[in-house]
Parts: structure tokens; C-alpha cells; sequence
């Protein structure tokens, strides 16, 4: 069993990550899933399905045998509507963690250049930068979760550049913006030549996409109409499904409601957790955790005793624990 533990204040959340289970212990997985959140919807069709029964038995003239031909035709309408839906929302979700990927990345890049191309090199300019990077990819998992990152800023860069960043409301822009600052003041300097600042400037660009694609997935989420649409739908053919399989399936109705119940509800509701990979439900993206391998590969690449890694001022209130 694996964990990604992903701790931002307050409680703890994880992304979770597993090994290959069997069919069998895969009936049974419960953290992680979805059922949790699922279980009073699903005591409501249960519900419904013991009202359709006794309605059926106990009634001379039971009003709602709508049989099964309707639910067929509206399911298959349904299933491709969430399909839609689901691959719509991965998509997102697998462009925000490339995202991070690339975060990563350039990350390691930028910190290979300044400590590598600086002639000769100056190991307290070289932390200045590094620990700006750093700070970065920090003051970016703020923003997206629309949390305040002063604090896990603080130790990370310079009183200067804390006094700048505390009145930005882009931290992580104007952090580029002190990048690119650096760079430009390297170059002056003479320590940077010019091959070496635009090779800095290209992957100081990259980091601008990044953080714009960042931007661009929590700014733009699927179309609130279509959610609400297939939301409803679901909703009203769920409710309804009992009283249209109580005439065949008698005293096994509440068993096959249940079954596609949760077939379409944990489908629909997956899709609405991962639609925004930068929240703080269980299946969304690590961030703590990518912001602390990226400062991890930054210590590394330093060999600088003086470079110190900052713990995250966020801290977790119990340890997770899959059953």
C-alpha cells in the first residue's frame, strides 16, 4: 500500500494511491472510494424500493407499473452522457498533474543553471534563487486552493521579496517576475553570458505556462448547465427505477435499484471530484507533496550545507490510514 500524504491545515488529505488489488479485496475497498458520501442517496432508493414493494403487494390498483423498456432506453442515453462527462473531467485532472510534472521539471533545469553556468559561482545567489523556486511552486499551491501561502512563504525568500510578494494578489507571478529579476541582474553583473540568460529566459517562460495552464483549469470548469443537467437526470431515473422493476423483480427490486443506483451516482459524483485536480478531496493531486519533492530535488542539487530544507508550516492532524 502506498500513500501520497498531502497535509494542508486543517485535517489531513491524502491522494491515494494503491497497488494492483485482486477482484476480491477490491469488493471491499472503502477509503478512497466514493460510497462514503454515497450511502444516505443510496438508503433513499432503498427506501423507495421497500415503498414500491409494499405499494405493489398491499395495492388493488397499483398506479405506477412503468416497466423497464423506458429505463433501458433513458440508460443507455445516461451512460453516454456520463461517459462524456468522465473523460472530461480525467482530461483535466491528467492536464493539471502534467502541469505539476512540468513544474517539477523546469524546476530542476533553472536550479542546474544558476548553479552551474555562473562563472565563477556564487553559492549565496545561487540559495537566493533556489529557494525562490521553491517558494514558487508553494505560493502557486496557494492560489489554487485559495489559501493564504505567507506563511510557508516567509522562510523560504527574502524579507524584500516577502514584503513584495504579501501585497500581490499573483503571488507565484511576481515570484517569476523576481526570477527573472535575478537573471537579468546575473547578466549585468557579468556572471551570466548571453547563451546562458536565454536558455534561464526560455525556461522562466516555461514556468509562466505553467502557472497560466494552472490558472486556466481553475478558471474554467465545465459548463455549470450540462453538470446540473445529467445531475438531475440521473437523480429523477434513479427515484424513479423502483417502481419500474417492481413487476418483474419483485422482492429482488431494492437489490438491482441499489446496483444501478450506485453505478450511476459514483460515476457522476467521480467526475465531480476530479473535475478540479486541485482541490482537497482524496483523489485529487498531491500538492504538498510535489511542492516538498520539488524543494527535496533543489536541496539535493545544492550540496550546499547552508541550503536548508523548510518544512511546510502545515501539519497533519492524524495519520491516514487505509483499512
Amino acid at each position: 500500500m502506498s500513500i501520497i500524504h498531502d497535509f494542508d491545515s486543517p485535517g489531513i488529505h491524502a491522494m491515494i494511491i494503491r497497488p494492483k488489488l485482486n477482484w476480491f479485496q477490491l469488493l471491499f475497498v472503502w477509503r478512497g472510494s466514493v460510497l462514503p458520501q454515497l450511502l444516505p442517496r443510496l438508503g433513499l432508493i432503498f427506501a423507495l424500493s421497500i415503498a414500491a414493494i409494499f405499494m405493489h403487494d398491499h395495492m388493488r390498483s397499483y398506479p405506477l407499473g412503468l416497466g423497464t423498456p423506458p429505463f433501458a432506453l433513458v440508460g443507455i442515453a445516461l451512460a453516454v452522457f456520463l461517459g462524456f462527462r468522465n473523460s472530461a473531467s480525467y482530461e483535466r485532472w491528467w492536464e493539471g498533474r502534467k502541469l505539476w510534472g512540468a513544474l517539477l521539471n523546469t524546476s530542476r533545469v533553472l536550479a542546474r543553471q544558476a548553479l552551474c553556468l555562473m562563472h565563477p559561482c556564487d553559492a549565496a545567489q545561487a540559495r537566493r534563487f533556489l529557494g525562490a523556486l521553491g517558494a514558487l511552486a508553494h505560493a502557486l499551491r496557494h492560489q489554487l486552493r485559495g489559501s493564504d501561502a505567507l506563511a510557508d512563504l516567509a522562510p523560504r525568500v527574502s524579507p524584500d521579496l516577502h514584503a513584495r510578494i504579501a501585497v500581490a494578489q499573483y503571488k507565484p507571478a511576481l515570484i517569476l517576475l523576481w526570477l527573472g529579476e535575478w537573471v537579468a541582474e546575473r547578466k549585468r553583473e557579468g556572471v551570466l553570458d548571453g547563451y546562458a540568460t536565454l536558455a534561464m529566459e526560455h525556461n522562466l517562460n516555461a514556468l509562466s505556462d505553467v502557472i497560466g495552464g494552472c490558472e486556466r483549469l481553475l478558471a474554467t470548469p465545465l459548463p455549470f448547465s450540462y453538470s446540473v443537467m445529467i445531475h438531475r437526470t440521473i437523480y429523477l431515473f434513479c427515484v424513479m427505477l423502483p417502481f419500474g422493476l417492481v413487476d418483474g423483480a419483485g422482492l429482488l427490486t431494492p437489490l438491482f435499484s441499489l446496483l444501478v443506483a450506485y453505478a450511476f451516482m459514483a460515476l457522476e459524483a467521480i467526475a465531480a471530484q476530479i473535475e478540479d485536480p486541485f482541490g482537497m478531496e482524496e483523489n485529487d493531486l498531491a500538492l504538498n507533496t510535489i511542492c516538498e519533492t520539488i524543494e527535496a530535488a533543489l536541496h539535493d542539487m545544492a550540496a550546499d550545507p547552508d541550503f536548508e530544507r523548510v518544512p511546510s508550516t502545515a501539519t497533519p492532524a492524524r495519520d491516514y490510514i487505509l483499512d
